[in-house]
């Protein structure tokens, strides 16, 4: 199973069945903080949403496409960390990630986006790394900006937010980038 532990606080444990029932509490008990940024929660109304979610976050890792895990906080789950997406032909992975409300500003999505994209270049030995953020999610877009990724563009209407588009940024990173840090 994979385990990474980031410091004595933090660590990234891959997704599994047990773990629903703490992750469905986390999505409901931030669902209106969440909701802001995310698309997805009105489509999680029950445990049997998320167990949906960890399978086929599952066959995911199964097949080698992605790794979806939970990040650990003093030993409790505060959030969702992954790679949506990894292309080994392109050699480059997707990084998305949310946490509950009440554990946010304390550093800890900072940790995990550094440790997962030093994961990806140092581990996986992949070429690049993308995370895309809402332009108006200030908190989300620090992220990737203290890790010193670059801005690449604007993708103009990338998502439906439940009512209306939202625009993207890209942020992208290099291993050699990342490696001469």
């Amino acid at each position: 199973m994979f385990v990474h532990k980031i410091d004595e606080e933090v660590s990234l444990k891959l997704i599994e069945l047990k773990d629903a029932e703490r992750i469905f509490e986390l999505t409901n008990n931030s669902r209106e903080y969440l909701r802001e940024w995310l698309p997805w929660l009105d489509t999680v109304t029950k445990i049997e949403d998320t167990k949906d979610y960890i399978k086929l976050s599952l066959k995911g890792f199964a097949e080698n496409k992605s790794l979806n895990t939970v990040i650990l906080f003093n030993g409790e789950i505060v959030g969702v960390a992954d790679y949506h997406t990894i292309n080994w032909s392109h050699k480059f992975a997707y990084i998305g990630y949310w946490l509950g409300e009440k554990y946010q500003g304390k550093g800890i999505m900072t940790k995990v986006a550094k440790a997962l994209t030093d994961y990806a270049f140092n581990e996986l030995k992949l070429n690049r790394v993308e995370i895309r953020v809402a332009v108006e999610n200030k908190k989300s877009r620090a992220i990737p900006e203290r890790l010193g990724f670059v801005n690449e563009g604007r993708i103009r209407q990338a998502e439906w937010l439940y009512d209306h588009y939202v625009d993207h940024i890209v942020y992208g990173m290099l291993a050699e980038d990342w490696n001469k840090k």
